[in-house]
Order: C-alpha cells, then structure tokens, then sequence
C-alpha cells in the first residue's frame, strides 16, 4: 500500500474533495428541471440567478422554468435539449458535491462517458409514467460501464400520476428489475415533481404514503470519494520540462503518494531513479506529494520519460500495475458503422496512447434482455467485451468500479473518440492461439490528405466478366493521374497472377479471392491512396465482406453492362468455352450473377468508354475529396 504515515502530513484540503453525484435520463424525463429545482431548493443559486430566469420564463409565457439555469448555450434554449455536460457545485450542509448534468439525447451520449467518469453517485431520472425507455437502458449499461456505486432512481412527474401509489410502485418495480439485470443496487426509488419541489428538498403532502427519504436526504448519505492516497502511487508522465539546466518531469499524481528519496520504476522499459525533489509551483510547500496533485519530479539520474510513460514506486511487492499485450476491455461503441475484428484504434489511457487491434469481440449485450451473448460485431451505441491486443507490452491499472483506474477510450485515424473502453485485465490466449499484435500507422488521415493533396477510399468495381471493369479502372487510372492523384489499381486477373495465383474458382476460393484483395485495398487506402478494385465479385455475400473489411471508405461501384453485350465481346474467348461446357461454374452462364442491392454508382458499360470515364471519374474525385 501507499505511503500511511505520510497520509498524516498531507494537508486536509486534498483530502476533503467534493462528491461527484451525476445526473442521467431519458430526454424530456427533466433532468434540467431536477439539477435547477435542486440549486433552489439548496439555496445554491448564484445572486441575481433566480430573477433572471424568472424573467426568461416569463419572456417565453411559461411559470418558473428551471431548466434554464443550466441552458446557457443558446442552442440548448433553441432545441429544448441539452447537448454537453455541466458542471455544477452545490453544498448540503458542511459538505460540498459537484453536479454533472450529462446529455439524454442518443447523439450527445459520448459526452456523458467523459462527464460522468469520476462520478461518485447517479441520479436516475425516469418519467413516472413513460417509466423505462431505450435511452434508459443505454443509460443504465453506461452506469454499469462507468461504474458508479451508489444510485438514486427519480421517479419525475409524478404528479401527472396523482401520486397514485399503485401506478408508483408498477414504475418502481419496472425500474428495479431492469436495473437489477444489471447488477446495480438501488440506494432509493423516489416519487417526485421536480417542477413543484415535491420530494426533491421537502416531503411532498401529495404522497404522504411514501416513507423513504427525499432526494436531498438521499444524496445527503452518499458516501464521500474514497481517498486515494493510500493507493499504490501512479503518476502517468505529462511532459518533461528543463529550468535553469535542470530537469523535471511533470504530471498529475493519479493515487498514492510521493516523496523526496522514493525509488520510482519508469514505464515498461524499467529503468529505476530515485525522487531527488518534489516540485511545487503557486504552492505552499508539503513534505509529500499526493493523489489530485499536479506536480513536477526531479529524478537522479536525470533519464528522460516519455510522454504516458508511468511511474510507480520500485521494490514494494505486489504494487506495480498489469503488464501485457492482450487486454480484456469493456466496450461502449460510438461510432455509427459497427465494429469488427480486425479493425485498429488508439487507446487512451491518462496521457498515454497505445496503437491497438481488435482481437476478437468476445460477447456483445443485447437491449432487449440485457444479456451477454456471441456476435460477430458490435453495433453502434452496442456494448460489448472485446479482447486489444499492442504491438509490445503496456502497463495498466483494471478497472474497479468507483475509482479512475483503467478508464480508456478508443480514437480513430481521426482522432474521434469512438469507443468507452475500461480494461477489465489481461487477456489469455486460447489454447493453440497464436499472439499477433499488428500494428496501426502513427500518420493520421489528415496528414496523408496534406501530403497527397486529396482523400482516399476504395471503389470497388463489379458486373459481370466482359462488362468492360479492367478496361475502364486503367482509363480511370490515366485520367486521375493526370488530375495528380495516387491511385493504385487491383485487378482480377494480375492479383490471381500473384497474390492469388493459389486459389481456383469454387465459392470458396472466389470468396478468399475477394477478402485478400480487400485487405491490401484498405492498406493501400489507409496510406492515403486512391485504390480502384476491378473484380467480377458476383455474390452480394463477398461484396458485404469487403466492405466490412474496408470500412467506411468503401464504395460499391456496378458495371451495369448486359449479357449479351459481354458475351458479343467475349475478348478472352470464356463465354464460348463456358457454352462449351469446357469451363465450370462461370458467372453468368453456368454461375449466377447478383446484382448490387444498393450500388453507389451504377454505370452503363455498353455507353461509349468516354462516357464511362468521365462519370466514373467525377465521382472518385467528388467522393475523396469531400
């Protein structure tokens, strides 16, 4: 453990932090009206708040609007919503909290995976008479996923219900079993009116069955943030800095404690130095450093750290963090296509970024029945435990519910955050599995766009063999080059003369024919180039495959060119052997064709080749550089 008699020297002040409490529901539930009665009720309200938004109710012909305490974005007054957390103190008593209003509509939830991460408790707000809703649910999974101890269910709007206990206690129970399925112990369900006040500070004469506390009594027996000082110390490395010839090496201290002499451990490469001064700046001085502080260290001998490289204490068995390639990760995904293994992102931890894969999506939840369950992919808004692997070894702290450890989020080529991901632990390998640890380019999409003077993405070109795609890709080829943009074409037949020269043409073969030519066309994209793909491809199935392996860059382009005009053309002399019977299983003959379901472009191949081109090439070019 942490450095105990040093927790006796650490000034109160650190110790004494306010309790995050945030607030989360279902749009329209009245979470905005909630935190603005709750300010009131507490006497929390700034001088002069309450005339102003009196004043603004009034302006709008409505009685005492308190959500527009919080409103201050004029966007949020336009639309009714809110759309970014807020953070809000208030005191009950001696003691102090920190409201975190977090965002109720689905396109605002990333926001709330930041805004509440250091939450210490939740207040649930849940319609007394709509009850449970989809938003609900995702906001109970993120509860879980965050990891917050203690919450508090709102049940708002009661007085639309009379107070009716009956209908009351249907809500309740609704409630509870959901949030049971989840694994989430309630602390209270309380029947309220945010609006007129009604259990929110004082009882409510309206509901004088219920005995249970009022929410500020509620809020009031939540139990302060654990200390953290009593951890074993982490400090991620922020910057290194050099004053007046000396060095220091600067970050904010996530847990435990510090002090002049300690021996650290730097990162994963191990080298150990020892604490020759602990430096403050606009700070009274203290013989020891602790968590919440942001400090500077000088270390002898004077190595430089690395940015997100952590520190921890040397020689103290059993208190250096998880070291591994392969991390087992909670996951709530963001982004509005779906993931899938295979895919690369970069993980955030503290200040530290890891290049990581997708290994494998071990289990995804479903909605409906709050269940884990296998699944190739993991939907947007999904949840999910999935299995990263790294390049090389990280150093990590799991995630424990109600502590900041193991908090990460994943970033894409980007730099969107697309993914809440707490690391639950290292992740074994399967027996006879073998550690493959990709690795993902440091230069982001928009690096390559300057460098290249365009976008990227792939257009894959299909129809049926003879409807002119090789011809056409080449034309497009010249003609893009002269536009100055890279451009690389995969065409069926040089791939089977290399790549693929070991595969034949069963369903099978044709199938990995299409993967392969997928993955070199994402690379290739992923450099920043332009890739034309020029392959038959007739099963809408393996088409499906190569968009999910392309991703979003991937444009499914169908060379509308009748049979019979192919077969007129015939350049390679297959539609006669095939009429032959000399060759099996070919497409369009004795192999069918299916057709695109949704093409991004349809051409018609027997138009004159000019024709095609120039089409072909406005869209490529419309499409990278948008």
């Amino acid at each position: 453990m942490g450095d105990i008699n040093a927790i006796k020297n650490f000034p109160a002040a650190h110790r004494a932090a306010p309790t995050p409490i945030v607030i989360v529901g279902h749009v329209d539930h009245g979470k905005s009206t909630l935190i603005g009665r709750l300010l009131y009720d507490t006497d929390s309200l700034q001088d002069g708040k309450l005339a102003q938004i009196v004043e603004s109710s009034r302006k709008r012909g409505l009685t005492v609007e308190w959500s527009f305490l919080l409103d201050s974005l004029q966007i949020e007054r336009d639309q009714g919503v809110t759309v970014d957390s807020t953070r809000i103190p208030f005191r009950l008593g001696t003691r102090e909290f920190v409201i975190v209003d977090a965002p109720g509509h689905r396109q605002f939830l990333r926001n709330m995976i930041t805004g509440a991460a250091d939450a210490e408790a939740a207040v649930l707000v849940v319609d007394a008479k709509d009850g449970a809703q989809e938003q609900t649910r995702r906001h109970a999974m993120l509860l879980r996923l965050i990891g917050i101890r203690h919450v508090i269910v709102l049940l708002n709007k009661a007085d639309v219900l009379d107070f009716d206990e009956a209908k009351i206690l249907q809500s309740e129970i609704d409630v509870r079993q959901l949030l049971g399925r989840l694994e989430i112990e309630v602390e209270a369900v309380i029947p309220a009116s945010a609006r007129d006040g009604d259990n929110i500070a004082a009882r409510s004469e309206r509901a004088a069955w219920y005995k249970g506390p009022t929410l500020v009594e509620a809020l009031a027996n939540v139990p302060p943030p654990t200390s953290r000082v009593a951890l074993p110390f982490r400090m991620p490395v922020q910057d290194v800095y050099r004053f007046d010839g000396v060095r220091y090496v600067a970050g904010r201290i996530e847990r435990g404690t510090v002090r002049k002499g300690d021996r650290l451990v730097i990162g994963v490469q191990g080298q150990v130095a020892t604490v020759a001064e602990v430096a403050r700046w606009h700070a009274a001085e203290c013989p020891v450093a602790g968590a919440g502080e942001s400090i500077a260290l000088r270390l002898e001998p004077d190595l430089v750290p690395d940015r997100g490289d952590l520190l921890f204490h040397a020689d103290r068995e059993g208190e250096a963090p998880e070291r591994s390639a392969r991390i087992r990760t909670r996951l709530f995904w963001l982004r509005g296509e779906p993931l899938r293994v295979g895919e690369s992102f970069t993980l955030r931890i503290a200040t530290a970024e890891y290049d990581v894969t997708v290994a494998s999506i071990d289990a995804v939840v479903d909605l409906d029945d709050l269940v884990l369950k296998q699944a190739d992919e993991v939907p947007s808004d999904g949840f999910a435990e999935i299995t990263l692997t790294t390049s090389h070894s990280i150093l990590f702290d799991s995630f424990v519910p109600g502590m900041g450890d193991g908090r990460g989020v994943l970033v894409d080529r980007h730099q969107r955050i697309v993914g809440g991901a707490p690391l639950l632990g290292a992740a074994q390998l399967e027996s006879g599995e073998r550690a493959i640890h990709p690795t993902a380019s440091r230069v982001t999409a928009e690096q390559q766009k300057r460098l290249h003077g365009h976008g990227n993405g792939v257009f894959w070109l299909t129809g049926l063999p003879g409807s002119g795609k090789s011809t056409l890709a080449r034309a497009v080829e010249e003609t893009l080059v002269e536009k100055q943009v890279k451009v690389t074409v995969l065409d069926g037949d040089t791939l089977r003369a290399g790549l693929c020269r070991d595969l034949g043409f069963s369903p099978e073969d044709r199938t990995e024919n299409i993967r392969r030519a997928a993955h070199v066309a994402k690379i290739l994209s992923d450099s920043g180039q332009v890739v034309i793909v020029a392959l038959v491809s007739p099963l809408q199935a393996d088409r499906d495959i190569a968009r999910q392996i392309v991703g979003v860059d991937f444009k499914e382009i169908f060379i509308d060119t009748p049979l019979a005009v192919c077969e007129e053309r015939d350049p390679k002399g297959l539609y006669a052997a095939a009429r032959d019977g000399k060759i099996p299983e070919f497409t369009g003959v004795s192999a069918p064709y299916e057709e695109p379901v949704s093409a991004d472009l349809r051409l018609i191949g027997n138009r004159t080749e000019k024709e095609t081109v120039d089409e072909l090439s406005k869209f490529i070019v419309k499409n990278i550089r948008s």
